[in-house]
């Protein structure tokens, strides 16, 4: 695999195969930054001094297989430093995609949004690489750092607050006859 041989490369050094690497996850590290800073400049931000931070720590990776988690962990950190330091709410209007058909989609876009970025930090980080990544369970606790079960219990809690934030916590013994 090309990119297997790439991390070895720039583990050992290689600025260019580190590039390489940056390039060939350049769009990803850009979206999950996206959904954190909420705007252009901001994500821009977030990917340099991520790509910064990790070419100097890209010596210290264990294990060539989770690169981009490792890169991931470090995005997500970086975020929430770029997003304390500017004292920033994120613009939820800049994160999706509005559907000129449909303006009912479209609140309920912007309310989910909304939602997300009032979640706790761990809760938003949890929902936003299971919904968005489509990351699996065991590698979120491995970006996070945490076991899977509290991965569990993360997107679990996430999900409970944008239910009850979104209106949809409604008592189910009403609709029962």
């Amino acid at each position: 695999m090309k990119e297997a041989k790439l991390v070895k490369k720039a583990v050992k050094g290689n600025a260019k195969a580190f590039e390489e690497l940056l390039v060939l996850h350049s769009e990803r590290l850009y979206r999950t930054a996206f959904l954190y800073a909420g705007n252009r400049e901001d994500a821009l931000d977030i990917v340099q001094e991520t790509s910064c931070k990790a070419f100097l720590a890209i010596g210290q990776l264990k294990s060539e297989e989770y690169f981009l988690t490792w890169l991931t962990r470090i995005l997500i950190h970086c975020a929430y430093d770029v997003l304390k330091k500017r004292k920033i709410e994120m613009p939820v209007e800049k994160l999706v995609d509005l559907p000129s058909s449909n303006d009912h989609k479209v609140a309920e876009s912007l309310d989910l949004m909304e939602a997300i970025t009032q979640l706790k930090e761990q809760y938003r980080t949890a929902i936003i690489l299971f919904y968005y990544h489509d990351l699996p369970i065991s590698e979120i606790a491995r970006t996070m750092d945490i076991p899977e079960n509290t991965v569990k219990t993360y997107l679990q809690r996430g999900r409970k607050e944008l239910k009850t934030r979104l209106g949809g916590d409604h008592d189910e013994k009403e609709n029962v006859s």
